[in-house]
């Protein structure tokens, strides 16, 4: 059970690494990049060869501690990970090799090691580790007892043995249980193995503030108050809380097996429970203590994988495609305002115009041969059928009207779709937004909802553009025919004249897209990674597998406004509104005429919205601005601070290439996974503050 718990958290890792056609650790910058970067920031020169200062490094290079009144300690300390050979210089030879350690799987860890390699032998001994954890904020709130057993047992009776990387990491590990169990010692001062509610929330916040978030912070004395202890809180559960924070990503992967694979279905504390115990050494007392405080955060008996993320929110994310832009509308979703909302729908609107003529370009050949087939009748006064099938429409199309013969009718539709698909995109958008609980989920009866009120808003560009569109795309069947423009079916027609069929294409379009998008959203997320995020060519598939059944499944009512929107010619039946046509072609043609040029239909619109539906998502996440509203879902991947370090590239900085987009990442991980804060300001500031 252990081996099959390991695989799964390799495989759970690996899937974290996958990108498109490149390894997701940074690839090595070239020496000559490097170079350039660092002669840039180099402000010793020694001897006719340049060299970085801590400051250099630090506050130039990496942007950290960007106030002047910054803790020249923390500075020299953070230096000294660079600095191997302690002189006070970092050569560009120790610049280039700390770029290359950034690159391997183990980073966090030989970063950690080096910030306490003082001295640059390669190990660890007690005064360098006293040393650092001196200047630390964790020690200057609880002073560490260093002459322990704990420190005994690793370091030796005489403190004076030393420790390698393999063994100082796993030191670090167990240091954190430590000094929770320092604190409890501390506060339990009568050795009963309770402390109250209060000490135990001045622990968790004074030492294992990294672990938390602001929900939990709320909520700490709620869920003390809650275990068996009533008003104190006993050893077990203050060490089952502390576990309970510190495993967290493994009890998201617990979940995701309970639910197999979904991230919106809710649990009970027993289906929970039963799979912990198959996979892993989650405690009881632990999941009564997640209940317990998943409850207080959003007031239900069951937990959602929203509830996990409030605990614990994965820290890093993975941007996989570069930017071209990053704007940030809001530094918070607190702050939107209605003026805010506004320009997000417009900013929507904008990206769904260029996607919809992208997806209508992209299909509009096929789009013609099921027009003509769809308006083919028996009993036309030609006396036979003009086309066999779509491929012997779309030869004939070419053969005797040319290439430019397949694109008939495309101004008029390139001239509406834009808009059209823009409102069908953004109201769907809009509605779901509106239709979603505070955890960001939305019931199947919310989506079909959302996904009918984009295909009702459209209407009201695509009745005119249908109209036009179809009786230029039929005018090429008779060669004899003059020569027919938008301009002229316009002045035909009319304005009232251009909503004719308004009914089914109603229809049509709220029918298609209250099954299109459900679909579009379910076979998404079901192509998802791990991480549920969602790589370019599985949008594309997600789009066409949604295309299949919306559009196959309204067919036979566009089949009806084709047949309504086309003038009837000599000898063809007409039609007098949308229940006539469906009686006299059924009666005339049978149940088959329904479904003509239904698999045209399906090619066209699996792909136009397969290329509309990706260039929309992509659009979002290259042209990127944040209104503090909802994203798409699958456009990021999130990677726990707690596993694998997945750099996130530094979209202010271009100068943090290679290596060095790890590195205030990494830098961060030291802090949020270790507690391992120190101080950004000078003491003189920091006592300041406190006599204030």
């Amino acid at each position: 059970m252990v081996i099959d718990l390991l695989k799964n958290l390799f495989l759970e890792k690996a899937s974290c690494f996958e990108t498109t056609g490149s390894s997701a650790y940074p690839k090595r910058a070239s020496t000559e990049a490097l170079h350039e970067i660092f002669l840039k920031h180099a402000s010793t020169n020694v001897n006719g060869e340049w060299y970085m200062n801590g400051s250099d490094f630090i506050r130039g290079f990496l942007g950290l501690f960007p106030n002047e009144n910054f803790n020249e300690s923390s500075v020299r300390l953070l230096a000294g990970i660079v600095d191997t050979s302690k002189d006070g210089l970092i050569s560009f030879a120790e610049f280039q090799a700390f770029e290359g350690l950034l690159c391997v799987p183990d980073a966090l860890y030989r970063t950690a090691f080096q910030l306490f390699d003082i001295k640059g032998k390669g190990v660890i001994t007690f005064n360098e580790f006293s040393d650092v954890i001196q200047k630390t904020e964790l020690n200057q709130r609880l002073p560490f007892d260093m002459d322990n057993e704990f420190i005994k047992l690793y370091f030796g009776n005489d403190k004076k043995r030393s420790m390698s990387y393999a063994e100082f990491s796993q030191f670090l590990h167990d240091f954190h249980e430590e000094c929770g169990t320092q604190a409890f010692k501390k506060f339990d001062k009568d050795g009963t193995g309770f402390i109250s509610v209060l000490d135990f929330q001045d622990i968790m916040i004074s030492i294992k503030n990294h672990l938390l978030t602001k929900q939990v912070q709320d909520n700490l004395v709620g869920v003390a108050a809650s275990g068996e202890g009533g008003s104190r809180v006993s050893f077990p559960f203050f060490m089952a809380f502390n576990s309970l924070l510190s495993n967290m990503e493994l009890v998201k992967r617990v979940y995701l097996n309970a639910s197999n694979g979904s991230h919106t279905q809710e649990l009970t504390k027993d289906e929970l429970l039963y799979q912990a115990q198959m996979m892993s050494q989650i405690t009881p007392l632990e999941i009564d203590i997640l209940f317990n405080l998943c409850h207080l955060i959003h007031q239900r008996g069951r937990v959602a994988y929203s509830d996990l993320q409030s605990i614990a929110p994965e820290q890093y994310h993975k941007q996989l495609s570069n930017r071209i832009t990053e704007i940030h509308a809001v530094s918070s979703p607190e702050e939107r305002s209605t003026f805010i909302s506004v320009l997000e729908n417009v900013y929507r609107f904008s990206l769904g115009a260029i996607a919809g003529a992208t997806g209508a370009a992209a299909v509009y050949p096929i789009d013609l041969v099921k027009t003509r087939m769809q308006n083919q009748r028996i009993g036309s006064f030609i006396g036979e059928v003009m086309y066999k099938n779509s491929f012997d429409c779309f030869r004939k199309v070419v053969r005797h009207e040319g290439v430019l013969g397949l694109y008939r009718g495309m101004l008029p539709q390139m001239v509406g779709v834009s808009p059209e698909k823009a409102l069908k995109l953004t109201t769907n958008d809009f509605v779901r937004d509106h239709l979603m609980d505070k955890d960001g989920n939305i019931p199947i009866w919310g989506e079909i909802v959302a996904g009918g009120c984009g295909g009702c808003a459209q209407v009201i560009f695509t009745n005119p553009l249908e109209i036009v569109k179809i009786r230029l795309q039929v005018a090429g069947e008779i060669a004899s025919q003059a020569k027919v423009s938008a301009l002229a079916v316009v002045k035909e027609l009319g304005f009232f004249g251009l909503y004719k069929g308004a009914r089914s294409c109603f229809l049509r379009d709220i029918c298609f897209s209250a099954i299109y998008f459900p679909t579009y959203a379910h076979v998404k997320a079901a192509l998802a990674d791990e991480n549920g995020y969602n790589q370019p060519y599985t949008l594309f598939l997600s789009g066409l597998c949604a295309g299949v059944p919306a559009a196959s499944l309204v067919t036979p009512a566009d089949v009806v406004k084709t047949r309504l929107q086309v003038a009837a010619r000599e000898g063809q039946t007409s039609y007098n509104g949308m229940v006539d046509a469906f009686r006299k072609i059924y009666r005339e043609e049978g149940f088959r005429a329904f479904w003509k040029g239904a698999g045209a239909r399906v090619v066209r619109s699996s792909p136009q919205f397969g290329f509309t539906l990706i260039t929309y998502e992509l659009l979002q996440r290259y042209l990127y601005i944040d209104f503090g509203g909802t994203r798409p879902a699958g456009s990021e991947v999130t990677v726990p601070s707690s596993g694998a370090i997945v750099p996130q590239k530094s979209v202010a900085n271009a100068e943090h290439i290679g290596g060095y987009q790890a590195a205030i990442p990494i830098l961060t991980g030291i802090e949020t996974k270790f507690g391992l804060s120190l101080p950004k300001f000078s003491m003189a500031t920091i006592k300041q503050k406190n006599t204030q």
